[in-house]
């Protein structure tokens, strides 16, 4: 039986019902909060595996502070829900510290991907140590040596390439802000050069060899916002199989 515990921050009644009923009955432990104060003492007290957090909390402190004020000591997977679908909004909710996002109204078995996706994600780092690769379809990528690989060929990528597809592939699945990918791989001084993470994926898409007509496709638009890099276990079709690489 699932005993992960998921805590729902909703000031709707009716929102915090459906939510628990419905993970409720995929076998999660449902906790409950109608204010952001409530959410922070309850993320005190049960250490809850992941929160479903409204951005727009009538009552102070918003959902926005709410995530801010626990991303102070809390390393919980934050989703954000919000009725608002604009890309200011979105930036804000992962720019405080939120993992993903989902706008409202949305669908039951939406929201259990998203939370099974997040968990997967954060169960997958303990201690914050994450895989010494990365492996989906035909692309490969050894941390350890630098080395990236595409249908068992060598690829060859400049220093700030690799450094921007390895930020994007041990966060994979997650949403990546323009203003996040700016500040670690060129520094906080380059904020607002949106353009540079656009040519620099482009080129990166190029070497990797994608190909969305063939479903062949590692770096997601979020347009906008910025980027995610596919879930490393989503199956994309392979080329030609993926042959191991060469031993260095």
């Amino acid at each position: 039986m699932n005993s992960r515990k998921v805590l729902i921050v909703d000031d709707e009644p009716q929102i915090r019902r459906l939510v628990t009923t419905g993970l409720g009955g995929y076998g999660f432990k449902m906790l409950s909060a109608a204010n952001g104060q409530e959410a922070i003492t309850l993320a005190a007290q049960q250490a809850p595996d992941l929160i479903l957090l409204d951005i727009a909390l009538r009552v102070p402190p918003d959902g926005l502070e709410v995530c801010r004020r626990l991303r102070e000591w809390s390393r919980t997977p934050i989703i954000m829900l919000t009725v608002r679908g604009d890309e200011h909004t979105k930036v804000e909710a992962l720019d405080a510290g939120a993992d993903d996002y989902l706008t409202k109204p949305f669908g039951m078995e939406e929201l259990r991907a998203r939370v099974e996706a997040v968990l997967r994600r954060a169960n997958s780092e303990p201690g914050g140590a994450g895989a010494a690769d990365v492996r989906v379809g035909d692309l490969f990528i050894d941390l350890a040596s630098r080395r990236v690989f595409v249908e068992g060929e060598e690829v060859h990528l400049t220093p700030k390439e690799y450094e921007l597809l390895r930020l994007l592939a041990t966060n994979a699945g997650r949403v990546l802000t323009h203003r996040m990918l700016l500040s670690k791989v060129w520094g906080p001084e380059y904020s607002g050069m949106d353009h540079y993470v656009r040519v620099f994926v482009n080129q990166i898409r190029k070497k990797l060899k994608e190909n969305p007509a063939r479903g062949v496709r590692y770096i997601l638009n979020e347009p906008g916002i910025g980027y995610r890099f596919v879930d490393t276990e989503t199956r994309l079709p392979p080329a030609t199989g993926t042959p191991e690489p060469p031993l260095p």
